[in-house]
């Protein structure tokens, strides 16, 4: 897959640069620069994203740093049974317990929220530093409304972290989903409140608080790019009733062809009528008459060694 120009290797972090470090030099490049590639596109182009992990997946399985690339990417794009299975695959090599919560979501995403909960509960938990707990509780809160306990949900939300007036890079999200739990148990008035403080700590718009906050008090945003398409197309309508410059030329002509035509027949009328009057009394007698009426007219090879224990093959890649 081709890699923008920009890109180098070196963008990636440096502890993610040492575990490549025990690959050949050029494959190692290689394998950055799709994993610099993953990392540009997984927002705004996850798909593509996910393509790139697989070529990197291919080149390089046994890095954990790889392993754990191709799980956002098919996190991102909804591929939890494979996400799953690359951040089972990172946390075996690493020993890690980092990607706990994210592993929680991808078992709700696959329907399966009591486990998630189960997570919520291990021993790994305690593991996690402060922003890796706020994650597990945001995963047990919407395990809790997977399976219709909404009142828990608000209880699981309310936390030290909550209360805390400290604003962190979790504070809008975490405020943001209690807000949401409060609004489905019907404490509307309790959820305007903390949808307000959402919008307060929530400078780069990760959330959508603003405008449910808007919404809750009767106020209706008006997409400015789409009325202005609105007023164009109206104007497009109406230059469509009136006649263009070369229509109106045309119009013009005629007209000025008309008078010249009607000037020309006044004059032929004249001319006629002079004749005519010479030979009226031939004509009267002839019984004949002197006018006759006429009619008008849509590169790289597959990586030999499979890795069967964390369930990867060749077959994974054109899924």
């Amino acid at each position: 897959m081709p890699i923008d120009e920009d890109v180098t290797g070196q963008e990636i972090d440096a502890d993610v640069r040492q575990e490549l470090m025990t690959l050949p030099k050029t494959l190692a490049d290689d394998v950055a620069k799709h994993l610099v590639m993953v990392a540009r596109l997984i927002d705004s182009d996850p798909e593509q994203a996910y393509a790139y992990s697989r070529v990197a997946l291919r080149l390089a399985s046994r890095v954990a740093a790889v392993r754990e690339a191709a799980g956002f990417a098919s996190y991102a794009t909804e591929r939890y049974s494979e996400a799953l299975t690359e951040f089972r695959a990172a946390r075996r090599m690493t020993g890690s317990a980092d990607l706990w919560p994210v592993m929680a979501d991808c078992e709700r995403g696959l329907g399966r929220p009591e486990r998630a909960l189960e997570m919520a509960g291990a021993p790994e938990v305690k593991q996690l530093d402060k922003a890796g707990q706020v994650e597990m509780r945001l995963v047990a809160a919407g395990a809790r409304k997977d399976m219709g306990q909404l009142e828990a949900a608000v209880v699981t939300l309310e936390s030290p972290e909550l209360a805390s007036h400290s604003v962190q890079p979790w504070t809008a999200r975490l405020r943001y989903a209690y807000a949401d739990a409060l609004l489905e148990v019907g404490r509307e008035a309790d959820a305007r409140e903390w949808f307000a403080k959402a919008v307060e700590v929530d400078q780069n718009g990760t959330t959508d608080a603003a405008e449910r906050l808007a919404k809750l008090d009767g106020i209706e945003f008006v997409d400015a790019l789409e009325e202005d398409d609105e007023d164009a197309d109206d104007a497009d309508d109406i230059a469509g009733d009136l006649p263009s410059d070369a229509a109106e030329a045309e119009v013009v002509n005629a007209e000025a062809e008309a008078a010249a035509d009607a000037e020309d027949d006044e004059d032929a009328d004249d001319e006629a009528g002079i004749g005519n009057a010479l030979d009226l009394d031939e004509a009267n007698a002839e019984g004949g008459s002197l006018f006759d009426g006429g009619d008008g007219e849509d590169y790289y090879e597959d990586d030999e060694e499979e890795d069967e224990e964390e369930g990867y093959s060749r077959s994974d890649d054109r899924r």
